[in-house]
């Protein structure tokens, strides 16, 4: 069965179960390999995605529930890490080993999509579903920060 949908801006048609996770759909079959497979229960915020704007745990979607929607992905912020909350993530070195990057990227655009100036706690709540092994907590708060202070300036 195929399911007609929009990755990142561009019509896709995904030819799959329509129970198989997104996931698998978007790395396997449509070859975008940033979003990453962390846990597999939606525990872990490795694998998040936006669909129609909202953030989700692409492991735990079925590809069934994305039919005529918009999914987003994190190589849709920037092909140039331009967009300022790459800019942000590099300025404040926050990745280490990395993995959970995809995911905390796109947990963060969707609470700057709603929130231009968000507080300490509103970023700890934000993100607060996103595991980083590394613990570099701390510098995901500071570049959220300066990702919001260049989209407010911009």
């Amino acid at each position: 069965m195929s399911v007609d949908f929009q990755i990142n801006g561009k019509a896709a048609k995904a030819n799959a179960e329509t129970d198989t996770p997104l996931l698998w759909v978007i790395r396997d079959e449509l070859g975008l390999t940033g979003t990453k497979f962390g846990c597999g229960a939606a525990l872990c915020g490795a694998c998040t995605v936006h669909v129609n704007g909202q953030p989700v745990r692409s492991c735990q979607t079925p590809l069934s529930s994305v039919s005529g929607k918009k999914v987003a992905t994190v190589e849709s912020l920037s092909k140039d890490n331009s967009h300022p909350l790459q800019v942000a993530w590099i300025k404040h070195d926050v990745p280490q080993c990395g993995y959970c990057q995809s995911g905390q990227l796109m947990s963060a655009a969707a609470l700057l999509a709603k929130n231009k100036n968000p507080s300490d706690a509103d970023i700890d709540q934000a993100m607060s579903a996103n595991l980083c092994r590394c613990g570099t907590y701390t510098r995901v708060r500071a570049a959220i920060k300066d990702a919001a202070a260049m989209m407010r300036k911009a």
